[in-house]
């Protein structure tokens, strides 16, 4: 296993024939958040990345190894909810508010000119769709905002998600526990909601010829 523990955000500063010739290696979300991590580049090695705490790697970052080899980081596909306006009845206003309401839930959020990604999640899909956006689950790449407090083009994710434990008085890491009370609220809806989350999903007054 070759060692990793450097870390060049973006490539900043190499020529293109020195990234031309680095191996690749494609990490989801949830692996990116991560400082101690193993994984196979492109090249069949097998990387182990030792970083400073907190780091949030980007698609697109390079990574050096030991024996001065570079690694390029990419966002693997993965699956999350794509949120988009609807066309007959909605406004890119209501993608606005949806990441307010997504916002105060602290839900790590892709913010696109024409719509939003999240993690998957039924019970936030039910409310986006109660304020009549189209939710539908895709493959690719996430790259959730860094926040307003992110330094050097990377979030401060652990910091920032430790202040926000604090303030609604949780001690675990998941990021959508402050929406624990809704989540509770939302199953009656969610069960008879009929909706398929693997289908084209829209809000209630979004007419595309489907029928409910």
């Amino acid at each position: 296993m070759i060692q990793a523990s450097k870390l060049i955000p973006q490539g900043k500063g190499l020529a293109a024939a020195m990234l031309k010739r680095a191996s690749t290696i494609e990490l989801d979300w949830d692996l990116r958040q991560k400082s101690r991590f193993e994984a196979t580049d492109s090249a069949g090695r097998s990387i182990g990345v030792f970083l400073q705490r907190g780091t949030v790697l980007r698609g697109g970052d390079v990574l050096v190894a030991e024996d001065g080899s570079l690694v390029q980081v990419w966002a693997a596909p993965q699956q999350v909810l794509r949120i988009t306006h609807c066309q007959n009845h909605g406004t890119p206003f209501d993608l606005i508010r949806a990441a307010y309401h997504l916002g105060n839930r602290h839900v790590p959020i892709e913010l696109k000119p024409d719509f939003l990604q999240i993690e998957p999640d039924h019970v936030l899909a039910d409310m986006l769709r109660a304020m009549h956006l189209i939710v539908n689950p895709v493959d690719a790449p996430f790259e959730p905002e860094n926040g307003a407090y992110a330094t050097g083009g990377h979030a401060l994710h652990h910091g920032h998600e430790a202040h926000a434990q604090e303030a609604h008085g949780h001690g675990h890491g998941h990021s959508h526990a402050p929406a624990h009370g809704h989540h509770e609220h939302g199953k009656d809806h969610d069960q008879g909601t009929g909706h398929d989350d693997h289908g084209h999903q829209h809000g209630p007054d979004c007419d595309h010829g489907h029928k409910h």
